[in-house]
């Protein structure tokens, strides 16, 4: 198939981004990390995350039909591949909520940590794990309720705060991520495969690193905290400040023989998309995987790269498409009295805020979107923008800015019938921009 981004610009970019999918699918990655059976011991397989569905059903594909395998993944709902639910394999697969959690994820959770306890030197231990898994395996550190972590985890969610800093927190108020539920496995040998969804790859921040040491400290959860102006519960409080919820540390003799594989990235899926349009004629350049900050500011940003390749061929010539990644954070601010909750996540909000900044520029068409299939918490992947969205919307009586300040870009989006809708995708590489300069 021939793809024309003049004639088809929408199809072009929605190509790139399944590309870019594709490149992290499960099935497709797994079989060159996977360690072979243990000559004595079982194989235990725990995981959390998006793609953890798609993980398990993958290494159940793999594994060899006459070497045992059990074990219990957490996913979010509606995450299980359609087959796997059809007819279930050996790994037991329970579905929870995210981005906050609820009572079936702290029910997974807690069966994890038992099905990590009484294992041997023998014993292999597969841990797979993905973006979203922080949410998923939601048990509270010991003297805290499972109420006190879903509050801190929606104060996060609505903080601004980056990934790292918000995994950081929940590592330290957890009694299985950073690092706890490896050094319960202990004396198993552990395997982590994880899928990336977060700016630097760092295995201790994907999914705040349930089965990885973790570099950082009670005190760095306090700074976080404050620096957000985020009040925690007096028991969350007096843990981290007396030190009783550190985690196990980079050295501990727990961890020593563990490995952590990376079997897909952000990096990967963006050089799998500017691979597909190079393809078919078209220049790509990849800005980063990394990109973080205020989803509406880092729109702005690309329109302002767009429009400087499309006036000036600089700092790229035309045609082209520019790729990005990373994760961007949405600040919610407080609606005004009567104002209905806007709807959106980190994607619509990033489009918004470029379209406003494009100014209808000629020649410039973009889409973002979440590669799990998911903008925040709607049924959109994400969206996209051409030259003629403000001016259309503006034919709707539709303004922009206005959608923006309440933070209801999915309302905006869908109102011109812009959205990108894919479902799930059983995978989970975080943001995915693309914009393309004709």
């Amino acid at each position: 198939m021939t793809l024309d981004p003049r004639r088809d610009p929408r199809g072009f970019l929605r190509a790139l981004y399944d590309a870019a999918v594709q490149r992290a699918l499960p099935q497709a990655v797994t079989a060159p990390f996977l360690p072979p059976p243990p000559k004595k011991g079982r194989t235990l397989v725990l995981g959390a995350g998006k793609a953890g569905g798609a993980m398990a059903a993958a290494v159940d594909s793999l594994w060899p039909a006459d070497a045992p395998l059990s074990g219990l993944v957490v996913t979010r709902y509606g995450h299980v591949p359609p087959a796997y639910r059809a007819r279930p394999g050996r790994i037991d697969v329970v579905e929870a909520a995210h981005p906050v959690p609820d009572e079936a994820g702290r029910r997974a959770a807690q069966r994890i940590v038992e099905l990590a306890c009484g294992l041997t030197a023998d014993d292999l231990v597969l841990c797979l794990i993905s973006g979203g898994g922080s949410a998923l395996l939601s048990l509270p550190a010991p003297g805290l309720t499972f109420e006190d972590k879903q509050a801190v985890n929606r104060a996060l969610l609505q903080s601004g705060a980056a990934i790292d800093e918000m995994n950081c927190v929940r590592k330290h108020l957890s009694a299985i991520k950073g690092g706890r539920l490896a050094a319960r496995c202990a004396p198993a040998r552990v395997v982590t495969l994880a899928i990336s969804d977060v700016p630097g790859d760092d295995p201790a921040v994907i999914a705040s690193g349930p089965t990885v040491p973790d570099a950082t400290t009670c005190a760095d959860a306090l700074a976080i905290l404050a620096r957000y102006g985020i009040d925690v519960p007096g028991a969350a409080r007096a843990g981290l400040e007396s030190g009783a919820f550190e985690t196990p540390k980079p050295g501990d003799a727990r961890f020593a023989g563990h490995e952590v594989h990376l079997i897909a990235t952000p990096q990967q899926s963006l050089e799998a998309a500017a691979a597909l349009a190079r393809r078919h004629g078209v220049a790509a350049h990849v800005l980063s995987d990394e990109i973080e900050g205020e989803s509406r500011e880092v729109g702005k940003v690309h329109a302002a790269l767009a429009r400087a390749v499309a006036r000036r061929g600089e700092p790229f010539a035309a045609p082209c498409v520019i790729l990005s990644g990373g994760e961007t954070t949405v600040t919610v601010r407080p609606a005004a009295a009567g104002t209905p909750p806007g709807r959106g996540g980190r994607a619509t909000e990033f489009l918004l805020g470029c379209a406003i900044a494009l100014h209808g520029q000629p020649g410039v068409h973009v889409l973002a979107a979440d590669t799990d299939g998911i903008d925040g918490v709607e049924d959109n992947a994400g969206a996209v923008v051409a030259p003629d969205t403000l001016a259309r919307a503006a034919a709707r009586g539709l303004k922009a800015g206005d959608f923006l300040d309440r933070h209801d870009a999915y309302s905006f989006f869908a109102a011109l019938d812009d959205l990108v809708v894919t479902g799930p995708t059983y995978t989970n590489v975080n943001d995915f921009r693309a914009l393309l300069v004709a």
